[in-house]
């Protein structure tokens, strides 16, 4: 019977990573996925290792077996994932600071290291399978209704703490859109506010230009004042030397006229 060639943890699917502008949040939370995704992949490795010494043993069943299987399908979907969010960050990183491409090299060379030893244990784990063959009675001592049993419940549990981790990284998403939320309407406020300050900066200009219009005014005002309170006093000596003039003009009429009587009245005499 032909054998299916295995894929051991490679991840060959195409990653399609859209270029959109650079998101703190974002990175934030892909390297928190990818932190937990790498955890993740070495909690397998344990796993694969504990049941690569039961190989060959008395405890070697098909339920082993068949739990190799599914933490191997369950961890390649990881090791895929990883790697999406690996390409996302490259192209975060375009518009990112020094410091945060050191933390994304450390990661990124933790998922490799991760990646190694646990597909250095899936090939030994498959070629001991090989040298290991089961035989029926091995497959019908593996349905003994305790380990059947302590399979299922081992199964369980993982299920339970990777809805619990996905619990946490949806409540950590949620916390990071709000953290975002809030940002923006921050944002939001500064924007309004420098729109205020431009209106009161337009205010003050057009009410400094008020201000200088009447202080022109005002200096306009006082000089015409000044300068008709000189025509006053320019007047008022006219009319002085106009009131000397009459009465030295009217002194003389006077003196003539006495001066003319006084001779009619020595002839007429």
């Amino acid at each position: 019977m032909a054998q299916r060639p295995q894929n051991y943890g490679s991840t060959d699917q195409r990653v399609d990573v859209p270029e959109i502008g650079f998101s703190p949040t974002e990175l934030y939370n892909l390297c928190e996925n990818i932190t937990t995704n790498i955890y993740t992949i070495n909690a397998s490795w344990k796993t694969l290792e504990k049941a690569y010494k039961n190989i060959g043993t008395s405890k070697d069943n098909q339920a082993l077996r068949d739990k190799v299987h599914v933490t191997q399908s369950s961890t390649n979907q990881v090791v895929t994932q990883i790697s999406k969010d690996i390409a996302r960050l490259t192209v975060l990183m375009r518009g990112g600071e020094k410091q945060q491409k050191l933390q994304i090299e450390k990661l990124a060379t933790d998922f490799k290291d991760a990646l190694q030893k646990y597909s250095d244990m899936q090939k030994s784990i498959a070629e001991k399978m090989k040298r290991h063959i089961l035989t029926m009675t091995d497959m019908e001592n593996s349905m003994d209704g305790a380990e059947v049993e302590e399979t299922q419940r081992l199964l369980l549990v993982q299920e339970q703490e990777h809805r619990s981790t996905q619990r946490t990284l949806e409540f950590q998403h949620g916390l990071l859109l709000e953290r975002e939320d809030r940002i923006k309407r921050i944002e939001g406020d500064i924007l309004d506010v420098n729109q205020i300050m431009r209106e009161l900066a337009a205010l003050v200009h057009q009410q400094g230009d008020t201000i200088d219009t009447i202080d022109n005014h005002i200096e306009n005002i006082h000089g015409n004042v000044e300068l008709g309170a000189q025509e006053l006093e320019k007047g008022s000596n006219y009319q002085s030397k106009y009131r000397r003039k009459v009465f030295v003009v009217l002194l003389l009429m006077i003196i003539i006229a006495i001066v003319v009587t006084v001779i009619l009245v020595i002839k007429l005499s």
